[in-house]
């Protein structure tokens, strides 16, 4: 492992770019940046990241100059593309899941009903455990052929790793 002071910030930029910025915490860290951290400085394996998959896996290998490996099954599955869909009518407005959201994706006040910003939704999962009355699914993105990304992490992925 190498001393994080070390480090060029600017390897763990390029490593954080290739992460998909779902915040979901799969991989163990607290967030995709301190996972890129964590790779970069030798703590960690670059298969650890689900909603990543293969294609993250072979991007990171290929910047790393590592080799390809399958998915870390200890850390999940990889996955379509999911969303947060919250059923209205049995929400009671608690706001327990808003305040999981890494991403601020869901959208509602106290004691009324809350609606999930798809666009905004990363899939991480993390708003559905601390629902108290079950009313939030995973459900397949419907917009997942024409936005299998979020258009600002594709356009930094283009701008940073040409070619891959």
């Amino acid at each position: 492992m190498i001393d994080p002071s070390l480090i060029d910030p600017s390897l763990i930029d390029r490593i954080d770019r290739i992460l998909p910025q779902t915040q979901c915490t799969r991989c163990g860290y607290p967030a995709c940046r301190p996972y890129a951290e964590a790779i970069a400085s030798g703590a960690a394996d670059i298969n650890q990241c689900p909603p990543g998959g293969a294609e993250g896996i072979r991007q990171l290998a290929r910047l790393l100059g590592r080799a390809v490996k399958p998915l870390n099954p200890d850390n999940g599955v990889e996955q379509a593309r999911r969303i947060a869909f919250i059923r209205e009518p049995e929400c009671i407005g608690c706001t327990k899941c808003i305040q999981a959201c890494p991403v601020d994706a869901i959208l509602g006040a106290a004691k009324l009903m809350h609606t999930v910003i798809a666009e905004l939704c990363t899939g991480c999962d993390l708003c559905v455990a601390p629902c108290p009355v079950d009313c939030i699914d995973m459900i397949a993105d419907p917009a997942y052929t024409s936005r299998p990304v979020p258009p600002w992490m594709q356009q930094a992925n283009e701008s940073q790793l040409p070619g891959l």
